[in-house]
């Protein structure tokens, strides 16, 4: 495979600088978005309705808001695609929200029992088990994703169900069978799907795409089985008998297989081989199963039109990537990367925990930001830095001023320490070296007197501005770990554990704005919810935790007015893709692949006229 030098890549930066995110939406095979409506109470008195702008509503469209068949605003709707109602009820109703002039209308039923600031969606919980070796373990949800696997045109949910005995793959011992579930938001459960004794339980050896790879208007759900899964028709894949669990826990032997699951039922459509397979383990970079077992997955348009997934197997040594295309009966393989391939030894080692998909090149199609290299949408190495593995990265329109999409990565070689680079050249526009292994890094636009996107890690000496400049040197309460758009202004809040914080600049700290009492996040230190995207209302995002006593979810979605409205950013595939990749082993939060924030004001965005202020 003939693979671009890093060295041939930084002499291109002219010719490149310029790319932007090219997209053909005309031909671009995307999932059809409803209206998105959501009633959730807000106090006793209030209810608040939220619902989706999208792309193909007319500029001027406006919206009326009823309530069991009476209209409750006095004049149309049009700056905001949310409605408080003062209700103090406490009846089942059904709210409707109707586009007057495209005469179409979609419906919320809230419950008698709403609760309020979430929507409540309780669970099937596996029963508890016990390892071969006699211990004992229960089961939480864990990651979840999102897709329409009915075609109504809103989200399911698909969660993962975590043992509490998974184990990294550092870590010896026997885990339990990981489940996967699809539950309406009403708590509909739609089937269950069980991976077997054969798929080790733990961040990184499941990872799961959720998405319309055949544009039927139904997602699938695509992930790594073995012999002895059952899918979701109870129907058994391989050898229901086969155990290759070795004395501790950990699976080095038999075989391997990809499996495309119907989303509305789990059925198992088609299951092939897993590649790459493991072969020699020593090939990966050790003989235990710490290297060769570090999966990750993606979703990409390749080809400018079609969602291929990606499939890809390691990042500490060798890194191999697969992508398929899958028509509805079959997967096809597109190509495959390898970085044994003569010319490509380069990018071993250079993958990080997770991954970044958007158009860099401004080619129209995407390319695979995998840690500290990218690969182009066909196959073939786009360039690496050399700087190997990482633990977070963001990848988004963090430059204004600046065309083109940029990265913000930490590196783990302490050395590196973090980089802020192009993402179409490698380029890297500013550094801030360390000694240390630098594991989070975050970026949010948080502070509306500096220039773009701001940025920090754990070694970058406080919150750093475009430029690299320091903006603020220590905030207390400041976050690494996930961002989210909550509050209705231009700006973005922090995530960690249940909490939602706003940066508050003129002060330079951190401010708690919501607390999910109840609930709990995922994944010990990393405190992840299980998903945080826009899955309902309007463009604001939504943080999906579960419950204390593991028995449901909570989506809990923002009751706080916003003076704006946006398209739906689940239209920019930068942004849907981020959402089907979130689950992928260190989960990093949403981005879109454009610039959003207070540097927009006084502009026309995403059918948004926004007000100087």
């Amino acid at each position: 495979m003939k693979c671009i030098s890093a060295f041939l890549s930084l002499c291109l930066i002219a010719a490149f600088v310029v790319a932007q995110p090219n997209y053909d939406f005309s031909k671009l095979k995307r999932e059809h978005l409803g209206r998105g409506v959501i009633a959730i109470r807000e106090n006793p008195s209030t209810v608040a309705v939220s619902w989706r702008y999208l792309s193909s509503d007319p500029m001027d469209e406006s919206f009326d808001v009823y309530r069991n068949g009476e209209k409750v605003n006095k004049y149309p709707i049009r700056n905001a695609t949310f409605f408080q109602d003062i209700y103090k009820g406490t009846e089942s109703v059904l709210y409707t929200v109707k586009a007057i002039q495209s005469k179409t209308e979609s419906n919320y039923q809230l419950p008698s029992d709403a609760p309020a600031g979430y929507l409540n969606i309780p669970l099937n919980r596996p029963e508890n088990g016990t390892t071969p070796a006699g211990q004992s373990y229960f089961y939480a949800p864990n990651d979840a994703s999102i897709g329409d696997v009915d075609g109504d045109g809103e989200y399911e949910i698909i969660l993962k169900w975590d043992p509490s005995n998974a184990h990294d793959n550092s870590h010896d011992g026997y885990t339990g069978e990981v489940y996967f579930d699809c539950y309406k938001l009403n708590g509909q459960h739609l089937w269950r799907i069980n991976l077997g004794r054969n798929i080790r339980a733990g961040a990184h050896y499941t990872q799961f795409m959720v998405f319309d790879f055949d544009g039927d208007g139904k997602a699938e759900v695509v992930m790594k089985t073995a012999d002895g899964t059952v899918d979701g028709k109870g129907k058994v894949i391989g050898d229901a008998q086969a155990d290759y669990r070795n004395e501790q826990g950990r699976i080095l032997t038999g075989p391997e297989y990809l499996t495309v699951f119907n989303g509305l039922t789990g059925e198992a459509m088609q299951t092939i081989d897993y590649v790459p397979g493991r072969g020699n383990l020593m090939d990966w970079g050790d003989n235990r199963g710490n290297r060769s077992d570090r999966f990750l997955a993606c979703v990409a348009y390749l080809d400018g039109i079609h969602p291929s997934v990606v499939m890809c197997r390691g990042y500490y040594t060798r890194t191999v990537l697969a992508a398929y295309d899958w028509n509805g009966k079959e997967l096809k393989e597109r190509w495959i990367f390898d970085s044994n391939h003569p010319g490509c030894e380069d990018y071993a080692g250079q993958g990080n925990h997770n991954l970044r998909v958007g158009d860099v090149d401004g080619d129209g199609c995407d390319e695979i930001i995998y840690g500290s290299c990218a690969i182009d949408h066909n196959g073939k190495g786009l360039y690496t830095t050399k700087m190997g593995h990482g633990d977070a990265i963001h990848l988004t329109h963090f430059d204004p001023s600046r065309k083109g999409l940029q990265v913000w990565d930490c590196h783990e070689n302490k050395r590196d320490g973090s980089t802020y680079r192009d993402a179409a050249t490698g380029e890297i526009l500013f550094q801030i070296k360390d000694s240390t292994d630098v594991g989070r890094c975050m970026a949010a636009d948080i502070d509306p007197t500096h220039p773009g996107v701001e940025m920090w890690s754990l070694a970058s000496g406080g919150i750093r501005n475009i430029k690299g400049e320091v903006v603020k040197a220590r905030v207390r309460g400041l976050s690494c770990n996930m961002a989210v758009w909550w509050d209705g202004d231009l700006l973005r809040e922090l995530l960690d554990r249940n909490i939602v914080s706003k940066y508050n600049w003129k002060k330079g700290v951190c401010e708690r704005i919501a607390i999910f009492e109840g609930a709990l996040s995922n994944n010990g230190t990393k405190a992840t919810p299980c998903l945080q995207g826009d899955i309902v209302g309007d463009w604001r995002e939504e943080v999906l935790l579960r419950t204390a006593d593991n028995t449901a979810l909570r989506l809990y979605v923002s009751t706080i007015p916003t003076d704006y409205r946006f398209h739906t950013f689940l239209e920019d595939p930068v942004y849907r893709i981020s959402i089907a990749t979130q689950n992928v082993a260190y989960n990093q939060p949403t981005q879109p692949g454009f610039y959003f924030g207070p540097d927009l004001q006084g502009t026309l965005f995403r059918g948004c006229k926004i007000p100087k202020k």
